[in-house]
This record gives C-alpha cells, sequence and structure tokens, in this order.
C-alpha cells in the first residue's frame, strides 16, 4: 500500500468512526429536541386539556433536562422544570402545585419513564415513547392529581 493510499484510508477510517460515534450519540438521545403538544391526538381524562405546551429535552450529566411552557386550561402560563440523573433517586421537580420531586428511569434509546412524586408519594407516573421516525413523542400519564382523582392521559407531541 502507498503511502497515499494509506493516508485515504486512514482519514476514510478515522470519519467513519466519528459518524458512529455521532450516530450512537444521536441514537442514546432520541427524545432531545424540542416538541409541541398536538392536541388534536392527545386524550386527556379527565380533562381539560392544556391549551397548548411546548417542552425542551436536553441530555444532562447522565440524564435529562426538561424545560416545558404552555398556556392551561384556565388561560393561565404554566412552566414546570427538572434536570434529573437516571439513577432511581428523587430530584426536584418545578412549577406543579401537585408534584415536588421526579425520579427518572431509562428503558432503552426511544423510552424513558418518570414518576412525579408529592410530599414523598408516588402519585403520577408519565412514560415517554419517541416513534422509530423520531417525529412523534407520545407520553402516557397515569395516577393521581392533588385532588386525588384518577389521571389516565395519552399526550402527543410532535417534534419542531
Amino acid at each position: 500500500m502507498s503511502k497515499q493510499t494509506g493516508a485515504v484510508f486512514a482519514l476514510v477510517a478515522g470519519l467513519s468512526l466519528v459518524l458512529m460515534g455521532s450516530a450512537a450519540a444521536q441514537a442514546a438521545d432520541n427524545w432531545v429536541g424540542t416538541w409541541k403538544l398536538n392536541l388534536a391526538k392527545s386524550k386527556y381524562s379527565p380533562g381539560p386539556a392544556p391549551k397548548s405546551n411546548v417542552g425542551k429535552l436536553e441530555a444532562s450529566d447522565g440524564g435529562i433536562k426538561a424545560i416545558s411552557d404552555g398556556v392551561g386550561a384556565d388561560d393561565k402560563p404554566t412552566h414546570t422544570e427538572f434536570a434529573a440523573k437516571f439513577d432511581g433517586k428523587d430530584y426536584p421537580y418545578k412549577g406543579s402545585a401537585a408534584y415536588d420531586t421526579i425520579v427518572v428511569k431509562r428503558i432503552d434509546d426511544n423510552t424513558y419513564e418518570g414518576t412525579l412524586k408529592g410530599k414523598g408519594k408516588a402519585m403520577m407516573t408519565s412514560r415517554n415513547v419517541i416513534s422509530k421516525d423520531g417525529k412523534t413523542r407520545t407520553q402516557t400519564q397515569t395516577g393521581t392529581d392533588a385532588q386525588g382523582k384518577a389521571i389516565n392521559n395519552t399526550v402527543v407531541y410532535d417534534r419542531q
């Protein structure tokens, strides 16, 4: 093999490793991005549904960081946020009257689950699944709200 051929091979091999590494990093965080609530595809029980919501999800130090802003059914602005590691520990959940901590668990590259707690008691589980094409996030919420009413929501978000 000539020096030039060897150099080209090394360059191609190096680029392949970089591209494979980038693809693996992306696959590991398929939920990362900005997501807009799709009310037409969502179902809220007992309701009412919020007027709007946009969430931004980021990879964060072995876990996930989420910031969500919207307008509630009562026309008041909403804002929630958390940063949590996938380690089974409680982390602060800000912006909710009902829930004050969250525990997140990574299921696979396209799925993670959060358990929201109020005063140490698990109240709601939120399972997030990213579609195979990466364009949709479906969040299934089950549990209870601050008044003890059952929650059974299917919330659909579109990637922005």
